[in-house]
């Protein structure tokens, strides 16, 4: 071999690509042991020595941060939850304020996010929003974790599992809409959405929704049908919903998405809403005020979201220790429940 060797030799020899040279050489607990030991022989053999400049110039702060938007089912050709759209804008303004640069980037859950930002250090933490069966997501957050990635999520906070969350108060938001719906006289309850650990804030809502029931008394536990964020699938639940042939006056949705879903099916069975079944959402995305009639919901502050996510990330940079941070949750009254338009 000719001149001093890199780590593109050692990739050649060893058989694996560039990146996986740099993580074994590191010790990363990506790599496996055996591939490990396989490239650090080598490295060994050729007399390899890390370019300590370089990497000194990789460790320096690069005033950046990036946001990580995962790909989500939709009606249209985004693949992004218009949630998550809404809450864009306030991290941007809140990244400047801070003085870093915001680098957005488009993520299929099946790629190696979790690996790339460690080797390119192309910014200096992680925003992550949206992840899919949450199941596997955190497998990644874990890997994260062990790699000292700084970086923080809006999702369910639960203080088993990997990273810094920001999240709405589910488990309050879900009993506080429910309450409502048993104040206005609703006795019969169904639940559109995921119920279960693949879906944590889903079943926050929904165990937020049983307690508000068992309070009142009820003796079972609300009829459940899955379903994904998108109206689509809100519109599939409610028709097997309703072949079941079961009473309900009251159908609480998982997101306004499914619940524009819901919307729909009622209409083309023409069920009236909310005089037959009352129809509420969870989110307060724009198009909740547009329907009709327009639906009740839960707020989630966008705004200070990304501003806590933000600050967050910039401490936990600074080496400060941060704790998982619960927003309330707003009821937005409106008409889809039977009360007269309130916002």
């Amino acid at each position: 071999m000719k001149g001093k060797a890199t780590s593109f030799d050692i990739a050649h020899l060893a058989g694996v690509s560039q990146s996986t040279v740099s993580r074994a050489l590191r010790n990363s607990p990506l790599v496996n042991q055996e591939t490990r030991d396989k490239v650090q022989s080598i490295a060994k053999q050729l007399n390899y020595k890390v370019d300590k400049n370089a990497s000194s110039l990789r460790q320096k702060s690069s005033k950046t941060l990036a946001l990580l938007l995962f790909e989500d089912p939709t009606s249209d050709d985004s693949m992004i939850n218009p949630f998550f759209l809404s809450m864009l804008g306030s991290i941007t303004r809140a990244s400047a304020q801070e003085g870093y640069d915001l680098l957005v980037s488009f993520q299929q859950l099946s790629d190696d996010w979790h690996a790339d930002y460690e080797d390119t250090n192309k910014a200096d933490g992680i925003i992550l929003l949206g992840y899919g069966d949450y199941m596997d997501y955190q497998d990644k957050l874990a890997k994260l974790e062990q790699q000292q990635t700084h970086f923080v999520l809006w999702g369910a906070v639960d203080k088993e599992h990997p990273g810094i969350s920001i999240a709405c108060d589910n488990f309050q938001g879900g009993y506080k809409i429910t309450q409502h719906l048993i104040q206005k006289g609703r006795k019969h309850f169904a639940f559109i959405g995921g119920a279960d650990s693949h879906c944590p804030e889903f079943f926050e809502r929904y165990r937020g929704m049983c307690h508000a029931l068992s309070q009142a008394g009820a003796s079972a536990l609300p009829i459940q049908i899955d379903a994904i964020t998108t109206e689509e699938s809100g519109y599939q639940a409610a028709m097997q919903l309703l072949s079941t042939g079961q009473k309900m006056d009251a159908i609480v949705c998982a997101s306004d998405l499914i619940a524009i879903g819901v919307m729909r099916a009622l209409h083309d069975k023409q069920l009236a809403i909310p005089q037959q079944i009352a129809v509420v959402g969870y989110d307060n995305i724009l198009a909740a005020s547009f329907t009709n009639p327009p639906l009740t919901t839960v707020h989630q502050n966008t705004r200070l979201a990304g501003e806590m996510l933000v600050k967050s990330l910039v401490s936990l940079i600074k080496g400060e220790r941060q704790q998982p941070k619960l927003l309330p949750a707003e009821l937005v009254i409106r008409q889809s429940c039977g009360a007269e338009l309130k916002r």
